[in-house]
């Protein structure tokens, strides 16, 4: 378990806020007192004991302690606790003890819910990694990463997790994937040169950051930051010191706990004062019957059905490859009405494939999905010979980081099936881009290593999200060298005055240009991603700017990633119920607006990143409503959308991967990070962690709250008719003149076999049919409706005015007050499971259909009835065993009860929504 960093650190680390990528090593060194031979393992513990564990994470675990006593925060709890002391005091202590036991249970119950979504929590710490090589006394040590201080020379190659922020020593064809912090998708070649001070953290090739990882080659380099003191450790530690409120579900619960505390408070005292003044009970009776009734007044269930509920909904969505974080947080997803997603790898399977290109001044297509590199190269349904492209596709291989090895899993297993595996079962290592060119030039029959040796690769200029292209310089077989450019279509044409048609280098006229742009926007319009290429026959020495001048042009390559095959019907799902779906990538606006239209959100209009920064804040409150695709953005960009539709009402889902979309995760209503892509930031930011990243399954979490939601209402509607009910009919018996109508004891019974067992199998019922064909909540609805304040009142009346007269009947009439006691008490039980039947039947469900623990419950219930009847404990409720003509008078009043609230419905439906 993490410590908070006021307590892991006695000093700060050196400062983050150091230019160490403009210093000499020698310098660095000197203000780190250490050498690149590392540290002693003695001035190392000092070192740790000083700055303290190298951990991002700064909130403090919870304790099962912690957890358990949070249980007793509820106001429900404590006056139950009251209620059974004041049982106690008074001698009932069979009482107190029923009450003692329901508060026991519910206390335990939540505990272990609780307590398992913690451990969930702390699973996803877990996921990092934790082990790294450094140099200690000379020679390299494995430690545990939490354990690597300022100071300490790292070793990294190729697979690792940077541990910590260091300055490059040495490197052997190191690059970095700095994705995840800088958001360029092409990793970051790396080198221990000097670099002008005020460089962008992008730019800075003879750093590496905590938590980038390195795609190949090895280095070795000097810590000079660790845990919060790293560039990632700012931005979680700013993400910890948001404040973290409550859901609106949590809101109303607490809100209704009050609510009722309060309405208990005047009931006991009515009832109470009307007894003691006009009944002839005595004063001790009096008090008993307050007491019962307050018990039987506070939703003591609601704390245990609503944790159920929601336990059960995160186990449910757990098994469809989301982990939830925060329990309540499932059902603020189902009140969602606007989510915000990213293309890649979400929305689409991010497994590029080439599946067009266009050279010379002709199209080709190139057959396959995936990474298979069973394809071929055909035009007009012919297949043709490779050596038209081979140019094109060999700039594609060459100018590539792919690496080819096996990838192990967070167990120690082989991991080469992973969805990037080649037909030998090794792995494509690399960004999915690259290795869809990769597989395209081995469909032509093109050979990594046989052209790695004829044109060894001797500098790289590399990729940035500001130069949108990337250059890579080789020796040729004649011992010449030559450069290959691939990037952003208009980019590369931008730096190209000739081209390559059939063989031969020509100029690259005005004309030429407008219809290599056409073409970049066609393929752009059939949803590919496009990236142009270009080599330099005659490059210079040196790899650097220059060399990207006078470049021949090549051809262009289009990339699908196709969209996921339940994407379509998962949009359509989340639209049909009211829920607006955002877009936003950082791809083009034609291929964006492809993409929408291919899986079923079409835009009228794309916006921009460059648009969105031209924009005011109430421009940009106007567009919002009707753009559905946000193009060529940024991280910033997703957190200026998020806040304009939460200003304009929106309850928003947002999903991010990256670190830099941390902010944005983390401010979202419901924030959802990627399990697969994402980063550890990003998830510790984040409520909901999708482990497939695929946007189905956010639909089928939508799903999962408005579930969840409606059983929790059927709870409370059955509930508090139930206290309704109780409080009209002992009041209008009281005053009535009729008598007291049940025992003390008889509440307390029906409080806990119907209110307990029945009502709390509520939690586990289905969905209804139409759960995913309304609209989303509206922002200020709560948990208790004008619907379900009618249904309180009208049941309570229902049941006051058929149960009223029978105990009239037989206490005064028949003049037997407890056969009349039993009468009205066996009936209430029977009359609530009937209401349970007519809720579920509202929500399309049958009254006792799909729901075998209901079944099993109903089943308890009677059975425990029957035993208070017809066995000893009838002295203790002293209750009368029921003939025939009493069971008759029951099912009798049950029916008619049953009609009126149908015809209640029926009337409520004419007023009131459906639920």
């Amino acid at each position: 378990m993490s410590r908070s960093r006021t307590e892991t650190r006695s000093e700060s680390g050196p400062s983050r806020g150091e230019n160490w990528h403009s210093k000499d090593l020698e310098d660095v060194y000197d203000e780190l007192d250490t050498s690149e031979e590392g540290l002693d393992a003695e001035d190392a513990r000092a070192r740790l004991e000083k700055y303290g564990p190298n951990e991002i994470e700064a909130e403090e675990g919870v304790s099962p302690l912690q957890i358990f006593l949070e249980q007793y925060t509820s106001v429900l709890i404590w006056v139950l606790i009251v209620a059974a002391a004041v049982m106690a005091a008074i001698g009932e202590t069979i009482d107190a003890g029923i009450i003692a036991g329901i508060v026991v249970f519910i206390t335990l119950f939540g505990f272990a819910q609780d307590y398992r979504a913690e451990q969930s929590i702390q699973a996803l710490k877990d996921m990092s990694t934790t082990e790294t090589i450094v140099r200690r006394d000379g020679g390299p040590v494995e430690i545990d990463v939490q354990n690597v201080v300022p100071g300490d020379v790292i070793s990294v190659e190729s697979g690792d997790v940077v541990p910590a922020d260091a300055r490059v020593i040495e490197s052997s064809n190191l690059r970095v994937d700095e994705s995840a912090l800088t958001g360029e998708s092409v990793g970051v070649g790396k080198d221990p040169g000097v670099l002008e001070a005020g460089i962008s953290l992008a730019e800075r090739k003879n750093m590496l950051y905590k938590d980038t990882v390195v795609e190949r080659g090895s280095g070795r380099a000097v810590v000079v930051g660790t845990g919060s003191d790293t560039e990632i450790g700012q931005i979680a530690t700013a993400l910890e010191e948001a404040q973290e409120g409550d859901t609106p579900f949590q809101a109303e619960l607490d809100r209704l706990g009050k609510v009722i505390a309060a309405a208990v408070i005047a009931i006991v005292t009515v009832i109470g004062v009307s007894e003691f003044v006009l009944g002839d009970a005595e004063p001790v009776q009096v008090f008993m019957t307050a007491v019962a009734v307050a018990v039987s007044a506070v939703p003591e269930g609601l704390p245990a059905v609503v944790t159920l509920s929601l336990a059960l909904g995160a186990r449910r969505m757990a098994e469809q490859n989301a982990l939830i974080r925060r329990l309540p947080i499932v059902e603020a997803l189902g009140s969602v009405d606007t989510i915000c997603t990213d293309k890649t790898g979400t929305l689409t399977e991010e497994e590029m494939t080439v599946t067009r290109i266009a050279t010379n001044r002709e199209t080709y297509e190139i057959t396959g999905t995936g990474y298979d590199v069973d394809g071929e190269i055909r035009q007009d349904d012919e297949r043709v010979d490779p050596d038209r492209v081979t140019e094109l596709l060999r700039c594609g291989m060459l100018c590539n980081n792919v690496e080819i090895g096996r990838r192990e899993n967070a167990d120690g297993g082989d991991g080469s099936d992973g969805g990037h595996s080649t037909s030998e079962g090794l792995t494509y290592l690399g960004d999915p881009t690259e290795i869809a060119l990769f597989v395209a030039a081995q469909k032509a029959d093109l050979d990594r290593e046989v052209l790695n040796e004829a044109y060894p690769r001797i500098g790289e200029v590399e990729f940035t999200s500001d130069r949108k292209r990337m250059t890579t310089l080789h020796e040729t077989p004649e011992g010449d060298r030559v450069a290959y450019m691939k990037g952003a279509p208009e980019v590369v044409i931008k730096r190209c005055n000739r081209e390559l048609v059939d063989g031969k280098i020509v100029e690259l006229t005005d004309e030429r240009r407008e219809e290599l742009e056409a073409r970049n926007e066609a393929f752009a319009e059939d949803a590919l991603r496009v990236m142009g290429f270009a080599f330099r026959p005659d490059a210079p020495a040196e790899a650097d700017d220059d060399i990207e001048e006078g470049m021949v042009f090549l051809g262009l390559q289009g990339m699908l990633d196709p969209p996921r095959p339940e994407v379509r019907d998962a949009l359509a799902g989340c639209q049909n119920a009211g829920i607006d779906i955002v877009m936003i990538t950082g791809d083009n606006a034609t291929t964006a607006k492809a993409v929408g239209a291919e899986i079923g959100l079409e835009s009228s209009r794309v916006i921009t990143g460059p648009e969105l920064d031209e924009m005011s804040d109430e421009e940009l409150a106007d567009v919002v409503e009707d753009v559905n695709i946000f193009a060529r953005t940024s991280p910033e960009h997703k957190t200026r959308i998020l806040q304009t539709l939460q200003a304009n009402g929106h309850t928003v889902a947002m999903t991010g991967d990256g670190v830099n979309d941390a902010p944005a995760v983390k401010n979202a209503d419901v924030g959802v990070a990627m399990g697969i892509r994402g980063t550890d930031v990003t998830e510790q930011a984040s409520d909901i962690v999708l482990l497939d990243d695929n946007f189905a399954t956010i639909r089928d979490a939508v799903r999962q709250g408005r579930r969840i939601f409606d059983n929790v209402r059927k709870f409370v509607n059955y509930f508090l008719s139930a206290n309704g009910a109780h409080v009209l009919l002992l009041f209008t018996g009281i005053m009535s003149g009729a008598g007291l109508v049940m025992t003390p004891i008889m509440f307390l019974w029906i409080n806990v076999v119907t209110d307990g067992i029945p009502a709390l199998t509520l939690g586990v019922d289905p969905e209804a049919d139409d759960v995913m064909d309304r609209p989303p909540r509206p922002p200020g609805e709560g948990v208790i409706t004008d619907r379900i304040v009618s249904s309180i009142g009208g049941i309570a009346v229902s049941i006051t005015a058929t149960l009223l007269p029978l105990f009239y009947y037989h206490n005064q009439v028949v003049g037997d007050l407890i056969l009349a006691q039993t009468i009205v008490f066996t009936a209430f039980v029977f009359m609530a499971i009937a209401r349970i039947g007519a809720i579920r039947w509202r929500y399309g469900l049958g009254p006792f259909s799909n729901n075998r623990w209901l079944l099993v419950a109903i089943a308890i219930t009677f059975t425990l009835q029957l035993l208070v009847l017809y066995t000893p404990l009838s002295v203790l409720f002293g209750v009368t065993a029921l003939g025939l003509i009493h069971w008759l008078q029951i099912a009798g009043v049950v029916a008619v009860f049953t009609v009126l609230m149908a015809i209640f419905v029926k009337v409520q439906d004419r007023f009131f929504d459906r639920y």
